[in-house]
């Protein structure tokens, strides 16, 4: 029976698969591909977060469903994380919810808040989720800006006066995923301030927040006095301790918006498994020289690739955040986009990035790097990128070849 499904039908095909195939299909002829493309942290989980989980699991109380809205130790947890870092207060039974990823709790808090034609701005490029889990949820998105500075405040101007129904609500992620973007207090302040007076919910994503380099640490949109009337923040225990695999995260502020995500959720799932609930609250209460090691490691990695990709003849902005690095498309490869050149990068020097129109129209121009390879290998995915934009003119006549024949 032949049918066609609504929401999928509103998302496009994935633009990753067809890089995705060509790595597979490389790595069957026993190529050895150097692979920046998925954000998927390679760095063990810290030993006594994993301990914590061995102890834990042999109880086997702790075998029997959980809490949906997560146990009260990691709320509590989450909460305290709140209070030493960003010094605002969090009440875990009415402003916190843990989340499987935070991912995942996205993706139901806009299904709890939206409605058919409801609008959403959300930035372009952007992190998949922002822009389809709100599509998935019968909404409409709007594009706005990624940086931090006037013309997003212009374009929130924009959407108010020419958006029809008014927006419902705006989605900043800052440090950014896939751009690297940072923002601080005073641009969190002004979104704030004016949202609240439009009455717009405001959507925030931290999740590289602890994965900073040469500046203050990055802030949380809860400091703004006032957030919490109009503000939701999620966050995940992924990157800051290598857990991405453990499907961790949590949502702190509004009552509203944190009473709406827990009741959806209670109708999806029973929360996370105990014993891992219960080895993310000794991660957040327990010493964090371990997140000093692993924003050390990024750092360490994000110096090689940038230092060296310059040397190579290609300059990639120097990130101050996040795991990643947004990358331009060398001059000589800007016509072909950002998928054809990923694929000629993996054929020609066997690198595999993520093409940037996979987050967005506007991404087009870029390549995402993730910070996922070791320095060894990250020096011989210089080699290889150095020998291949030295080769330019060969490299180019052959993707044309390509494409006319394919």
């Amino acid at each position: 029976m032949e049918q066609e499904f609504h929401r999928i039908r509103r998302l496009p095909p994935y633009v990753f698969a067809e890089v995705n195939a060509m790595k597979a299909r490389a790595r069957a002829a026993g190529e050895d591909i150097i692979d920046f493309g998925m954000g998927n942290p390679d760095s063990p989980t810290p030993p006594h977060i994993v301990e914590k989980l061995v102890e834990t699991v042999q109880n086997s109380r702790t075998h029997r469903y959980s809490n949906s809205k997560g146990i009260p130790g990691l709320r509590k947890a989450i909460c305290g994380y709140y209070e030493r870092r960003f010094n605002v207060s969090m009440d875990p039974e009415t402003e916190a919810v843990v989340a499987l990823g935070s991912k995942e709790g996205l993706a139901n808090l806009a299904s709890a808040m939206s409605s058919p034609g409801d609008v959403i701005l959300v930035p372009n490029p952007s992190y998949p989720i922002h822009q389809f889990g709100y599509i998935i949820a019968g909404a409409s998105v709007r594009n706005i800006p990624v940086k931090a500075d006037q013309e997003f405040l212009s374009a929130l101007e924009r959407a108010v006066l020419h958006s029809v129904p008014k927006p419902k609500a705006v989605v900043l992620n800052y440090p950014n995923n896939p751009t690297c973007e940072v923002a601080d207090l005073d641009f969190y302040g002004q979104v704030v301030d004016f949202c609240r007076s439009h009455e717009i919910f405001i959507l925030s994503d931290i999740a590289y927040s602890e994965i900073y380099f040469d500046g203050n640490p990055p802030p949380s949109i809860m400091q703004v006095p006032g957030a919490k009337d109009i503000c939701v923040e999620f966050t995940s225990m992924s990157k800051t301790y290598s857990m991405p695999g453990w499907r961790i995260g949590f949502a702190v502020g509004n009552k509203r918006l944190i009473a709406a995500l827990a009741r959806i959720k209670s109708y999806l799932d029973y929360g996370a498994f105990t014993p891992i609930q219960v080895a993310a609250a000794a991660a957040l209460n327990g010493p964090q020289d371990c997140v000093d090691d692993i924003r050390a490691l990024y750092k360490e990695r994000r110096d090689v690739l940038i230092d060296g990709l310059s040397a190579a003849g290609w300059d990639v902005p120097r990130p101050l955040a996040t795991m990643f690095a947004w990358g331009p498309i060398p001059p000589a490869f800007a016509h072909l986009g950002s998928v054809e050149f990923c694929k000629l990068l993996l054929r020609e020097a066997e690198v595999a990035v993520s093409p940037g129109i996979g987050f967005g129209e506007h991404g087009d121009t870029h390549v995402r790097f993730a910070l996922v390879e070791n320095i060894q290998r990250t020096r011989q995915a210089i080699r290889n990128i150095k020998a291949f934009l030295g080769n330019t003119g060969k490299a180019v006549e052959e993707s044309e070849r390509k494409r006319v024949t394919k």
